[in-house]
């Protein structure tokens, strides 16, 4: 069962083939540890690849096909009612996910890492029982550390929600058995919006519940609300502090009641409502019990900035470790955790971990978020650059976006960085390099960015720091 040889050779369990657990099982190997990593599908992937960011993002790119597609006609081109056919964007989703994770399985060949497939729970803190559940044999199997990447799971209220096939959640969702005429999206965070732009964009009537006063808690409001306007826009419908309070199927649909921010309630039918209140880990099912290792009240398992848990032979990262639940994260901390069992002096301490929401515009941010600063009370300079001023934006027919900077006013160091707009996933990297090299607002401006692109958006913003930007008249005060 050896991989490898030399004076770093341990013998270590990952249990999770998602993004933090692959990642750490590659990591591993590369370091010359004995890896096995154990999970439940036939090949590495997890929820990321099989049923989250990777089928998600195929559709999301259906999605914008069917909306570039439509908007065409601002440029004088016009085509006809586009012909859906349902199995053969599965079949193209499926083929995308079959090639990653046949690619992950390959990888673990070539690094000789050990591959169970079946499902692990601790007998003790270096004894592993993996349970077949094909009807296998189950196997225990003893090792010097085992790192937990087990992931999370969708949020439920089983006893709101009546288990009907026309309630789905995000994993049912991406199925995409049909078009329904009317969806009720309850839940206004990034898996709802992107979903829900999916299904919109196919030809649904999506209609949001969200018990916040806006989308996307926690994100600053003014990129929230470039977003959400365009969202009133393929939306049939948004509701804000306002909650379901009661569902019942019918014949035709599910009968749900919401409730408004007045207390009123009111009842509405739709023919199938996607349910997407939020993710919890997978802590459960582990039997943490017969280790050391700890869980909070919310079920994260507790870990140290080494992602070593209450456990000394055990490890966690990834979703079951805590939020922000990113797969990005997930996997460095994954690298962090093999890197620490094999006696490297590393720790997880990241300045920015970026986040992204893939609706149309995407919403991309990192580091210090202006609700943060105004939150802690803490004196920042924040620069704005509405897109409209952006020559590779008005390209796109795209001047709905905005970048922002956060700078510390005494040192001008990049304290964080929002995009919104037409690839602000892809974008954001840049803003994030810049927290975690300690750039100052200068490095940014005197970087010279080509033009015309929607990079430059950053390097202007950061000009509008100083009180001068070459496509906005910022005037000075005095």
């Amino acid at each position: 069962m050896s991989n490898g040889t030399g004076p770093n050779e341990k013998r270590v369990a990952i249990i999770g083939g998602g993004p933090g657990g692959y990642a750490a099982a590659f990591a591993g190997a590369d370091l010359r540890l004995n890896v096995t990593l154990i999970d439940v599908e036939p090949d590495p992937g997890g929820v990321c690849l099989h049923r989250g960011c990777i089928p998600s993002k195929a559709l999301l790119h259906v999605a914008k096909v069917l909306t570039d597609a439509r908007e065409a006609e601002h440029w004088g081109i016009t085509f006809g009612k586009p012909a859906i056919d349902l199995a053969k964007m599965r079949e193209g989703k499926i083929k995308v996910v079959e090639r990653m994770t046949s690619g992950l399985g390959a990888l673990c060949k070539s690094r000789n890492v050990t591959y169970l497939r079946g499902r692990a729970s601790f007998t003790d803190s270096n004894t592993l029982h993996v349970t077949d559940e094909r009807g296998g044999h189950d196997t225990d199997e003893r090792f010097d550390y085992v790192v937990i990447a087990s992931g999370s799971r969708p949020m439920s209220m089983p006893d709101l929600f009546v288990h009907s096939p026309r309630i789905m959640n995000s994993t049912d969702a991406l199925e995409i058995a049909d078009i329904p005429t009317t969806l009720l999206v309850v839940g206004g965070g990034y898996i709802g919006l992107e979903l829900g732009s999916v299904y919109a964009a196919l030809g649904s009537k999506v209609s949001v519940v969200e018990m916040s006063p806006a989308i996307l808690p926690g994100a600053d409001d003014d990129l929230v609300r470039v977003l959400s306007r365009r969202m009133q826009s393929v939306f049939d419908s948004m509701s804000f502090n306002s909650k379901v309070v009661a569902t019942h199927e019918e014949k035709d649909g599910v009968k749900v009641t919401i409730q408004g921010p007045d207390g009123t309630a009111s009842d509405r039918k739709f023919e199938k409502v996607l349910v997407c209140i939020g993710r919890k880990p997978n802590s459960s099912g582990l039997a943490l019990n017969s280790t050391k290792v700890e869980v909070d009240e919310r079920g994260f398992i507790k870990v140290d900035n080494q992602r070593r848990t209450t456990d000394p032979c055990i490890f966690a990262v990834g979703d079951v470790a805590g939020e922000p639940m990113l797969a990005h994260k997930a996997s460095h901390e994954g690298r962090i955790a093999v890197e620490v069992i094999a006696g490297r002096d590393t720790t997880f301490e990241p300045r920015a971990i970026p986040a992204v929401v893939f609706t149309d515009p995407e919403l991309a941010w990192c580091g210090l978020t202006e609700n943060q600063a105004v939150k802690e009370g803490r004196d920042v300079n924040i620069a704005r650059f509405p897109w409209t001023a952006s020559g590779r934006a008005s390209t796109l027919n795209r001047n709905d976006g905005l970048t922002k900077v956060l700078t510390d006013p005494e040192t001008g160091l990049v304290l964080g960085v929002g995009i919104v707009g037409a690839g602000a996933g892809e974008l954001i990297s840049e803003g994030a390099l810049a927290i975690e090299m300690g750039a100052l607002a200068d490095d940014i401006r005197f970087t010279i960015h080509p033009h015309p692109t929607l990079g430059e958006t950053i390097m202007e913003s950061a000009e509008i720091i100083f009180g001068s930007g070459t496509h906005v008249y910022h005037p000075q005060a005095g």
